[in-house]
């Protein structure tokens, strides 16, 4: 009687300990997003101070995603063959560092270093956290096997800490002093907390597997490459769109708007971010399918209601335009992310995960830099409703693909 009852105490604290853990990583998870959109609402001081334009703008903001894409494709799913938490705490280190090395070296060259290094941290956590949590929740809630929990507080942490960053920093930045740097030392303390936390988060993965057994880096169920094409190709269209608020947004308020209070310029991309997090919170239970077809109807009404808003500027028109652009893509992204972690081998999710979150962030990047290049050649109205249609007609081939394929009937 006394045996059964210490196994059952041991029992209850190891899932105790990996309920908390999962709580620690989400909160991570979703600082270190939001750490990664903190210069959103600075952009146009950076610009008025060094007197660059939107084109050295977007470059600033998209280097992160080539940090990034190196973060995601070179080790990100080392996590499947060293251990989540091994992982983790790297990401949260060169979190940290990347902002010391923001906050001490101020000027342009000092941004680009520190995008990149940025990068890296958000790659190395986005891919490893996603498939964390999973792992966590599967320990702390065995009774409740392919929940959708972890895979949506996965999604709610991603956008909603994008959404937060720009929130904050813009408020830091208004109300605080030294707006260039105050915001990166508030996180670096925030991140260097967590950093505590997760050392004493379990860990999930075997780490003492021979040669021969170690995971594929990246390998799919049979049959599912077409899955994972289209879920990547969502991924791509829908990070296009937030890339697009995160880089030019303040840039949009600033010039279009005349609004020149950092608090307000950060308010659209807190909008974009906020309003998919919220899509995916309140929509979440519905089939994939019904998400995949409401996010794909909302995607291109936001972006044209956001050419309107630009052509006849109102700030309330603007942030709710960009708020059914945000609630679109959320909804798209959170199918594709579902999509993503069905179709990876059960040993090979981080590697899967971080290859579908390269093609995403080159989403953010790439489409975001093209604008600016076009912009300064064109009107800025025809140039986002040109935008709004290739970013819509991707995104609904790659969800008729995605049905074809059957991947979103649940």
């Amino acid at each position: 009687m006394t045996a059964s009852l210490t196994t059952s105490a041991l029992a209850s604290t190891h899932r105790s300990r990996h309920a908390s853990g999962f709580w620690f990583v989400a909160v991570a998870f979703l600082s270190l997003m939001a750490f990664g959109t903190v210069p959103t609402p600075l952009w146009p001081l950076y610009q008025a101070r060094d007197h660059f334009g939107p084109t050295a703008v977007t470059v600033a903001f998209a280097v992160m995603v080539l940090g990034a894409a190196l973060g995601f494709g070179l080790l990100g799913h080392l996590s499947d063959r060293f251990g989540r938490r091994r992982i983790i705490v790297p990401a949260l280190l060169v979190g940290i560092a990347s902002a010391a090395v923001l906050a001490a070296w101020p000027d342009l060259p000092g941004l680009i270093v520190g995008r990149i290094i940025t990068g890296v941290s958000v790659g190395l956590m986005a891919s490893t956290a996603s498939a964390y949590l999973s792992d966590l929740y599967q320990v702390a809630r065995p009774e409740r096997a392919g929940s959708h929990v972890p895979s949506l507080v996965a999604s709610v942490a991603n956008l909603g800490g994008l959404a937060f960053g720009p929130l904050v920093s813009g408020a830091l930045a208004q109300w605080a002093p030294a707006p260039l740097t105050t915001s990166y030392l508030v996180f670096a303390g925030i991140l260097a907390v967590l950093l505590v936390l997760l050392l004493a988060t379990p860990e999930t993965v075997d780490t003492a597997l021979r040669a021969g057994d170690r995971p594929t880096r990246f390998a799919l169920r049979p049959g599912h490459a077409r899955v994972f094409a289209a879920a990547a190709g969502l991924g791509f269209f829908a990070f296009a769109l937030m890339g697009l608020f995160s880089s030019l947004g303040a840039v949009m308020v600033r010039g279009r708007l005349g609004i020149t209070s950092t608090f307000v310029v950060g308010l659209a991309p807190f909008t974009a971010f906020a309003a998919s997090a919220a899509a995916q919170l309140a929509l979440g239970a519905l089939a994939q399918r019904r998400q995949l077809v409401l996010g794909t109807a909302a995607f291109p009404v936001g972006l044209v209601l956001t050419a309107l808003a630009i052509h006849r500027p109102t700030l309330g028109f603007f942030l709710f335009a960009v708020a059914v652009a945000g609630a679109g893509a959320g909804l798209v992204f959170k199918a594709a992310v579902a999509q993503t972690a069905a179709a990876a081998a059960p040993a090979s999710r981080a590697g899967v995960l971080a290859v579908f979150f390269v093609i995403a962030y080159l989403g953010m990047g790439l489409p975001s830099v093209a604008f600016s290049l076009v912009i300064r050649h064109a009107a800025l109205v025809p140039t986002l409703i040109g935008f709004a249609a290739v970013l819509s007609a991707g995104t609904v081939l790659a969800v008729v693909t995605s049905l074809r394929g059957g991947a979103a009937t649940r």
